[in-house]
């Protein structure tokens, strides 16, 4: 197994690329030394096999996606209100647009962890321990909302972010930040 870090996140950068444009069946060790213009065989000096490279990928496709820590410190110095919770959620929006690819590729990895049982148990492992850090993450913060208004904005924000990845027609239909800020104000004020 090689040990060279820059030239592994580059063939890791590669793997989401081939995974978001030709999907699971597309990901080849060969697609991805194509993709990262290296040697033919490079690839598989870094992963002992699919399972290992799909776990490598999922792994980094988070660190591509994870906040920029000094940007939601910066955020975060604002008044805890409705206002900040929506300026966090088009702050996600952005980041998400960003990096289409990773997004993408983490649908592909979704669905290729309903078929890999050891991908399903990282994957659903570390997304459910993201989700619970969402949440407490929000509420330590003196946000406005609850647990359960929290999950809500959630899986409505991860609803809303497949749908303009996969069919910006249905989100193109709508001013994203209107959507968002209408989201936050029904689901972080219901009385119930």
């Amino acid at each position: 197994m090689r040990q060279n870090p820059a030239r592994r996140t580059a063939l890791l950068d590669a793997a989401i690329e081939v995974l978001a444009r030709d999907g699971s069946r597309g990901l080849t060790l060969r697609a991805i030394d194509a993709e990262a213009e290296v040697p033919t065989g490079t690839a598989s000096n870094y992963f002992r096999n699919r399972d290992d490279l799909l776990g490598q990928v999922m792994r980094r496709t988070r660190e591509r996606l994870a906040p920029d820590p000094t940007v939601v410190a910066e955020t975060m110095r604002a008044p805890r209100s409705e206002q900040l919770v929506t300026e966090l959620m088009r702050q996600l929006v952005a980041r998400m647009r960003a990096d289409r690819s990773s997004n993408l590729a983490m649908l592909e990895l979704r669905l290729e962890a309903t078929r890999r049982s050891r991908l399903g148990e990282e994957l659903g492992g570390f997304l459910a321990a993201e989700h619970t850090e969402l949440i407490d993450f929000h509420l330590d913060a003196g946000l406005p909302g609850d647990r359960i208004g929290v999950a809500l904005l959630y899986f409505a924000m991860s609803g809303l972010l497949i749908d303009d990845l996969t069919v910006p027609e249905i989100s193109a239909q709508h001013d994203t930040d209107d959507l968002i800020a209408t989201l936050v104000h029904r689901v972080l004020t219901d009385p119930r």
